[in-house]
């Protein structure tokens, strides 16, 4: 059996270049290469055939990628994964809190990836793991793993076009004057810190628009608000740090200026993932409730 990731169309018209009939796919140079040298293939109704080729109208065209190594190293682990939707391209997960999306020198095992190994392995999918959308390990919510390297490529072209949007909710400290508001302000590494991120004038471009949802207090009285953000960019600690910055840092992130005290995690969930499917256009939309901790931290 060939498990190799394929992809398969009919041509539409004649005399067009194999090249360019396969180019709507958004297949690299690189990729095209690895398809030519590290066993794929481009097959025009069932024979190999060269970029050159020129199709006929109606011919069944097969674009054959070589057979992906599982990651080296990555320790397979079994677990049930909050499977929001899946398909031959991607799997879209509901990832809990407290939990690493890739493993580390310090944590080998316990990480998303571990499990989609797993998943995978079970599953008969010969693919490595392609993590396409990141959350912090205190993060929670929607992440997209891309079941191929082609796949990954193509929704890393999407995320630099920002075509595809995320959406978080979060609990921050005091209540926030206005209820809306845009943060622009570029984002760099803390000289001090290898982890800590932080507004500086040589950062990243970087945009967070926030909406206010609901202004509220904690059971101890500590004004707190639940807001909903918008990334248009993708830095690292992005909304944590543009949070600090304004002076209303999440709830539970001890990193950037918050407290513990009522929330042992930093209170952000990813709710909202909107993107085009990468090979069908088909426009998608997945969505996941913040967590009971997390929303039950207004008490009024």
């Amino acid at each position: 059996m060939d498990n190799r990731f394929k992809l398969q169309f009919q041509a539409s018209k004649d005399g067009q270049l194999l090249r360019e009939a396969i180019s709507r796919f958004g297949i690299s140079k690189r990729g095209l290469t690895s398809i030519k040298y590290n066993g794929g293939a481009l097959l025009v109704n069932g024979e190999e055939r060269t970029v050159r080729h020129v199709l006929k109208c109606g011919d069944e065209v097969t674009v054959l990628f070589p057979p992906e190594e599982f990651s080296e190293g990555l320790i397979v682990e079994h677990r049930d994964l909050p499977i929001l939707y899946e398909d031959d391209a991607f799997l879209i997960l509901d990832k809990p809190p407290f939990m690493n999306i890739i493993p580390s020198r310090e944590h080998p095992t316990g990480s998303l990836a571990n499990y989609i190994g797993g998943y995978f392995e079970k599953q008969g999918i010969h693919s490595t793991v392609h993590i396409v959308t990141r959350l912090d390990r205190d993060t929670s919510g929607i992440v997209c793993i891309a079941k191929h390297s082609h796949i990954h490529h193509l929704m890393g072209l999407a995320q630099k076009r920002n075509l595809i949007n995320k959406q978080y909710e979060a609990i921050v400290h005091g209540h926030l004057k206005e209820t809306e508001k845009s943060i622009i302000a570029p984002i760099g590494r803390k000289e001090t810190s290898i982890i800590e991120r932080e507004v500086r004038p040589d950062g990243q471009f970087s945009h967070t628009d926030v909406l206010v949802l609901k202004r509220g207090y904690t059971k101890t009285m500590e004004p707190v608000t639940h807001v909903r953000l918008k990334l248009h960019t993708g830095r690292t600690h992005q909304i944590r740090v543009h949070m600090a910055h304004i002076g209303h840092p999440l709830v539970g992130d001890e990193l950037y200026g918050g407290s513990r005290a009522i929330l042992n995690r930093q209170a952000l969930h990813c709710v909202l993932l909107e993107l085009e499917h990468p090979l069908t256009g088909q426009p998608l939309r997945f969505t996941s409730e913040v967590l009971e901790p997390m929303r039950n931290l207004l008490n009024n």
